[in-house]
């Protein structure tokens, strides 16, 4: 009798089929719905961090500069705190004005789970993913780098101190890279988590996306297809 040596691709396909799909896939989505609700859930907590922690800062920072635009014993420090006291306005108004799109996502997120609507969840995370992406683009630095610039001309240029507006510049543009980094990217973790891939047998292909699972007593895999 010959002997029949399966490729890994075949065992693979023959384990595939001998899973009850149904079971299979049940467990699969309700393993991504859980990552989609834990990553907005991480998102809007971390994302109220992040505003009010910023706010906070930018206030304080703006106090502190008022006060010194007039208090400060040494000229060279009231201009420089006058031109600290505008970019802190600004960039306070800003956070009042900005806001991260965990906290409506996640809302709507319990909509469509609700709706069993894993498809338009699927849209969802895509969209504040490729938000989250946005926010750190070099388009979201414009702004500060034209706020930065200006300040560190008008203490440069037009106080005569290139020195002190070059380190202003600099400060100004660390601070807002700092603002950038720290927003949540939770959305486009989740996402990652699927990786895509094809299982291929002679003229047959399966697209599927696998996701490994790891806990304190088993190791596993989530597909999805």
């Amino acid at each position: 009798m010959p002997t029949i040596h399966p490729t890994p691709a075949a065992l693979l396909l023959f384990l595939l089929c001998l899973t009850p799909t149904a079971t299979w896939a049940q467990s699969s989505q309700q393993a991504e719905w859980q990552a989609y609700e834990d990553a907005l859930s991480r998102g809007e907590r971390q994302a109220q961090i992040w505003h009010y922690g910023w706010t906070g800062i930018y206030a304080t920072s703006l106090a502190v500069n008022a006060y010194e635009a007039s208090e400060a014993d040494d000229d060279d420090d009231r201009f420089d705190a006058r031109v600290g006291t505008v970019k802190s306005a600004l960039a306070l108004s800003g956070m009042f004005l900005d806001t991260q799109p965990h906290p409506a996502a996640r809302r709507e997120f319990e909509r469509l789970q609700a709706a069993g609507d894993l498809e338009q969840a699927r849209d969802l995370m895509r969209e504040v993913a490729a938000e989250e992406r946005a926010r750190r683009s070099w388009q979201a630095r414009v702004d500060s780098l034209i706020v930065n610039t200006l300040g560190g001309l008008a203490i440069g240029l037009g106080d005569d101190r290139p020195g002190d507006g070059a380190i202003s510049f600099a400060t100004g543009m660390l601070v807002s890279e700092l603002q950038l980094r720290t927003q949540p990217t939770q959305a486009g973790h989740a996402l990652n988590r699927f990786q895509p891939a094809r299982l291929s047998l002679g003229g047959m292909h399966l697209d599927y996306q696998y996701a490994w699972t790891l806990a304190p007593n088993q190791v596993g895999v989530h597909i999805r297809y």
